[in-house]
């Protein structure tokens, strides 16, 4: 036998290995990578000038934290002005007085017309008068709406110079500061890290075997070492055809921060009457799959 017949055999035999392996419902343990679960470019959604940015890079950060604010004294005086005229009720209550007056006078004209002292065309005045008077209460009302209106719009203005994290994580990088112009450019970038993503490629043999819900150990490398449970969260549902695999997510909680993202890992996954797969030497397939 020459040495491309052993080759050929002893592939052959691998291939047979790992079909009655995956039958069997062995999953070996494989490469992963341990992720952040979002990674945000944090930017602002109107254009100006940098105020002050209230993070450094690697802070912790809480949802809705202010991070940046932009120059707004215009933006604050507009407020200024709209709470203002809000607050301006001189015009309702004048036009109030003057419709109560002109239904005390059109009572004493019903009056006086029933007994027949002043003529149609007076009461029709003064009439007139009461209705006019109505007519600017409910204008003096939509004025005053309006100014509500423009006060909640000021407010929005200024609240759009604000910029407030969307998720709580860390700073990974900072790009600008204070004096800086915010426009289309990302002004910080956060990771979100509670929980991390796992990404694994697996070989295709073992489609099907891995479902959303299974439960994983994941082992990281240097310099942090342990064991941590992770749950699968998405499996997909396309196999690669150039690389004969797909891809599996899991989330492993962290609520201290003791894992970053970026670490090279292990995982084990855990399956029905096989428990812990036994660990084996991790290949650099995955690495060399990124």
């Amino acid at each position: 036998m020459n040495k491309q017949q052993v080759t050929n055999t002893l592939g052959g035999i691998l291939l047979v290995l790992q079909a009655s392996s995956a039958m069997a419902g062995a999953i070996p343990e494989m490469d992963c990578m341990i992720e952040p679960h979002l990674v945000v470019d944090v930017n602002s959604s109107v254009v100006g000038k940098i105020d002050t940015i209230a993070v450094e890079k690697s802070d912790l950060v809480e949802k809705g934290q202010t991070l940046v604010e932009l120059e707004s004294d215009v933006e604050r005086a507009t407020v200024d002005l709209a709470d203002a005229r809000v607050k301006m009720d001189a015009e309702l209550r004048t036009h109030k007085t003057s419709y109560a007056f002109a239904k005390r006078k059109l009572s004493r004209f019903d009056e006086l017309f029933r007994d027949e002292v002043v003529p149609l065309h007076k009461k029709d005045e003064v009439e007139t008068e009461a209705n006019l008077a109505a007519l600017q209460i409910r204008q003096a009302n939509e004025n005053q709406r309006l100014a509500e209106l423009e006060y909640e719009r000021a407010v929005v203005l200024l609240e759009q110079r604000t910029v407030r994290s969307p998720i709580t994580g860390v700073v990974v990088d900072r790009y600008k500061a204070p004096g800086e112009f915010a426009q289309d450019e990302p002004i910080l970038r956060l990771a979100q890290l509670d929980p991390l993503n796992v990404e694994v490629i697996v070989p295709a043999s073992f489609f099907g075997q891995i479902q959303t819900g299974m439960i994983a150990n994941v082992i990281p490398e240097a310099p942090k070492d342990g064991n941590y449970s992770a749950t699968v969260t998405i499996v997909d549902r396309v196999v690669d055809a150039s690389s004969g695999t797909f891809g599996v997510r899991l989330a492993l909680p962290n609520p201290d921060y003791k894992l970053p993202g970026g670490l090279k890992c292990s995982v084990s996954f855990q399956t029905e009457g096989a428990g812990m797969q036994t660990r084996s030497k991790p290949s650099s397939k995955l690495a060399a799959q990124r």
